[in-house]
């Protein structure tokens, strides 16, 4: 067991004071068997603004924030802390029908599992299922944990990772075409391409933790990292980060999960002004994590 903390900064400056709309938050993560929630803050300038808590269709808690007065900056600071066990199923502890691909889910699964199955970008050539083709081997029934692990590290060994500051996600396709995006891009990208091969996947937003490791380097930290998960019949919903070529859930704090990306923004809102009165922000975040003396005494 590991104890993170995790502290995430977001700053909005403005040139003169401007009012605000709702803001949308989502930070804090749920209880797990893997992960416990022990403390968890959140701290908002203006200090008069209001919290209110709400649970979103797929059970995240979001906090919506209102703001009533003008100010030319807007911060936000969130605080959490997380009993983190590692786990990383052993062939992916899948049912026996499920661990040759393809198979098919129960039909009583599929029926809540049909929206994650269903593909949701257009791909007219069929780009991304020809590419997904190719992790899955010819001739005789092949390992469905294979195939999976290949296409997770498929994209770490032959994508370059680029932050990016624009709003929103690339396209599959676009990721496909230009061999290079985020972790949101890329945890996009094997959702859609484990989707063309009949499987459920979802969207997942939390922090990495980045160790210091001596010959590894850990990519997407300093800010929220982004990965996907597979539905697996007997293994349930495993997690896989396409950015580091992770399986299971090491150094991954889960906060919230989604059919798609749009549904999974960190943090969401807008500012009653022109556009010229945006004058920057700034965003922070920190992962650390505490030695087993003292994780054992908390």
């Amino acid at each position: 067991m590991t104890i993170f903390s995790v502290r995430h900064l977001t700053v909005y400056r403005y040139r003169r004071p401007v009012g605000f709309g709702r803001h949308r938050l989502m930070f804090r993560p749920r209880d797990s068997f893997d992960q416990t929630l022990l403390n968890c803050a959140l701290k908002v300038f203006p200090r008069e603004a209001r919290i209110r808590w709400i649970h979103d269709v797929f059970g995240n808690c979001i906090a919506l924030v209102d703001v009533d007065v003008t100010a030319p900056e807007l911060r936000f600071e969130t605080t959490i802390e997380v009993d983190h066990t590692a786990h990383i199923p052993l062939d992916l502890e899948m049912d026996q029908r499920a661990s040759g691909f393809p198979f098919s889910y129960d039909p009583e699964e599929a029926i809540d599992l049909e929206k994650t199955i269903a593909r949701h970008y257009p791909d007219p050539g069929d780009e991304v299922g020809r590419w997904a083709k190719r992790f899955v081997p010819y001739g005789n029934t092949a390992r469905t944990g294979h195939v999976l692990m290949t296409l997770c590290n498929g994209i770490r060994e032959s994508f370059s990772y680029v932050r990016r500051s624009q709003y929103g996600t690339q396209t599959p396709c676009e990721t496909l075409l230009l061999r290079s995006g985020t972790c949101r891009d890329f945890a996009l990208l094997m959702m859609e391409a484990a989707r063309s091969l009949g499987l459920a996947a979802g969207f997942v937003t939390g922090y990495i933790y980045v160790p210091d490791r001596d010959g590894s380097v850990t990519l997407g930290g300093g800010s929220t990292h982004a990965w996907c998960q597979v539905y697996l019949p007997g293994a349930g919903w495993v997690e896989f980060d396409p950015t580091n070529g992770i399986v299971g859930n090491r150094d991954l704090i889960r906060v919230g999960i989604a059919r798609d990306p749009s549904q999974a923004v960190p943090l969401s809102g807008c500012y009653d002004g022109g556009a010229l009165d945006f004058d920057g922000m700034e965003v922070q975040v920190n992962v650390t994590t505490q030695p087993d003396d003292i994780s054992a005494a908390i």
